[in-house]
């Protein structure tokens, strides 16, 4: 009797384990349905040096924002092309009162995008459309691009936006006769605290001394005409072959110096105190960017200094 309850109490303590150890089987089976998937694929990863988006790189390429207005507002430079041999238009030095000269750079910029057959291999052209953008924001609003429908009616005066936030003129806070005062016709202007007070004029001072372009175009508005620059001294050769070939090109009047009144602190006189070729070039009206005649001197001057 003793055995036989012995050998009851094996079965049973047997079926018991064979019970629960089935059990076990099963529940793991179920839960590994609701494992989550591992997923082997190689992630794309930031590190460093790795190559980014190539159409960001591309519009990084193309720009390059300068400096900044006395007001915080970006000055942006626009480079096409990769050659050594650098060539700079610049616009917009006196901001909204110039209003035609930044809308001329925009449409230069406009050109050089479109038609590669415009500037070589072996040039770089770089527009700075506004240099001036807290006086161009006085005027039309922004000191982003704008269009001619933005731009004021001929009967508004726009004197304002030919000053920075400082109430400086640009064009007379270079270091060539620099002085604190200074004229504007038959107006007294301020020339800033000292030669590059303005962070307008010191930012393009620092970009040229920077990449050392080989000649140097700034637009005005107006009286029409092509001025060669110099500072107390000769016109070089290279300034007066700059000034004739985009006067002939697009048929205004090349002239030797501006003589309507005496101009201190003048960007294109401290490049010519700096050894680069420099011309103003002065539209016909304050409303008409005279794209024609314009683009002529471009192209001609690209061609002269792609040879």
């Amino acid at each position: 009797m003793k055995n036989i309850i012995i050998t009851l109490l094996i079965v049973l303590v047997v079926l018991f384990g064979v019970y629960f150890l089935n059990k076990q089987l099963t529940y793991d089976i179920d839960t590994s349905q609701n494992q989550p998937i591992i997923d082997n694929t190689i992630q794309p990863q930031n590190n460093e040096g790795e190559e980014e988006n190539p159409q960001i790189n591309e519009k990084e390429k193309e720009q390059t924002i300068i400096g900044k207005s006395v007001e915080g507002l970006d000055i942006t430079a626009y480079h096409y092309g990769e050659g050594e041999t650098e060539i700079l238009f610049v616009g917009g030095i006196h901001g909204g009162y110039g209003w035609a000269t930044s809308l001329l750079a925009y449409k230069t910029i406009d050109s050089l995008k479109l038609d590669s057959s415009i500037n070589p291999a072996e040039i770089k052209v770089t527009v700075i459309p506004t240099l001036n953008p807290d006086g161009l924001n006085k005027i039309i609003g922004t000191a982003e691009r704008f269009e001619l429908a933005d731009a004021p009616t001929t009967n508004i005066d726009t004197s304002a936006g030919r000053f920075n936030a400082n109430e400086v003129d640009l064009n007379r806070n270079f270091d060539c006769n620099w002085e604190a005062t200074s004229k504007w016709q038959n107006k007294t202007v301020s020339g800033g605290t000292e030669a590059f007070s303005e962070p307008e004029a010191q930012a393009v001072k620092n970009y040229i001394e920077q990449n050392k372009p080989k000649a140097v175009v700034v637009w005005y508005s107006a009286g029409g005409g092509v001025y060669a620059s110099s500072c107390n001294n000769e016109i070089s050769a290279k300034t007066r072959a700059l000034t004739n070939i985009y006067a002939q090109a697009s048929t205004y009047v090349g002239y030797e110096e501006f003589d309507s009144y005496a101009i201190t602190g003048d960007m294109v006189n401290w490049l010519a105190k700096e050894n680069i070729p420099a011309i103003s070039v002065l539209l016909s009206t304050h409303n008409d960017i005279e794209w024609e005649k314009n683009q002529a001197g471009i192209k001609a001057i690209i061609n002269h200094y792609s040879n």
